[in-house]
């Protein structure tokens, strides 16, 4: 009600309802915000995916605004929607993959979809484990090469960007994940903390970013 502008007075929604004052300003749709408020809910009662598309679904709700607003705000088309999606649907699911073992024994919440783990003979307390299985390795790699195919989806994102501070930044994000996805083929999330490390975030982001100036 606060972002719809129904409720513009109640204290413990500050937050919203310096969003919609924001989105008023700038005339950026409120939908994106309803798109990641249907995720959080969704969140609350959600606690497994049945499938890759369902999965994708759920990024398209928690991940995708997020992309979909900062075009609107740097006032690209909307025909740069498919690789902003893709490029954050990626990093949605590169985080469920560093954070799977977390989410299950914290959260009980598995984003690794149910009929691929059933084709490799698991079962999702397979996830409470010092180290990876051999299946849970093939499934990883599979969700990794699903993973890389939204990557390839987004590399020409930040060439097609107007605005040159947005495509650097894209740039920076796309080889991040890039980078990412191909550590988490190396190393098991089970078995300890799979992260870029500083010096590989820095030197990730300014590749990424130069390459978008460079070629933008």
């Amino acid at each position: 009600n606060a972002i719809l502008g129904k409720d513009k007075t109640s204290p413990g929604f500050s937050k919203a309802h310096s969003m919609r004052q924001s989105l008023e300003e700038t005339g950026v749709t409120n939908q994106h915000c309803i798109e990641l408020i249907k995720a959080f809910k969704q969140d609350a009662s959600k606690l497994r995916y049945e499938n890759w598309d369902e999965l994708i679904d759920y990024c398209q709700m928690s991940a995708a605004p997020v992309g979909r607003f900062l075009l609107d705000l740097h006032g690209e088309s909307n025909k740069k929607y498919k690789a902003s999606d893709a490029l954050c649907n990626a990093l949605q699911i590169l985080n469920h993959l560093q954070d799977c073992k977390d989410d299950y024994l914290t959260l009980n919440r598995v984003y690794l979809p149910l009929d691929w783990m059933k084709n490799n003979g698991l079962e999702v307390e397979c996830l409470d484990a010092s180290k990876s299985r051999p299946e849970l390795k093939s499934l990883i790699h599979r969700v990794l090469d699903s993973t890389a195919e939204l990557i390839n989806l987004a590399q020409y994102l930040p060439i097609d960007l107007a605005n040159k501070r947005l495509a650097m930044e894209a740039g920076a994000i796309l080889n991040v994940a890039s980078r990412l996805e191909k550590i988490l083929r190396r190393k098991d999330p089970l078995a300890e903390s799979v992260k870029l490390s500083r010096s590989q975030y820095v030197l990730g982001c300014l590749f990424g970013a130069s390459k978008a100036l460079i070629t933008g």
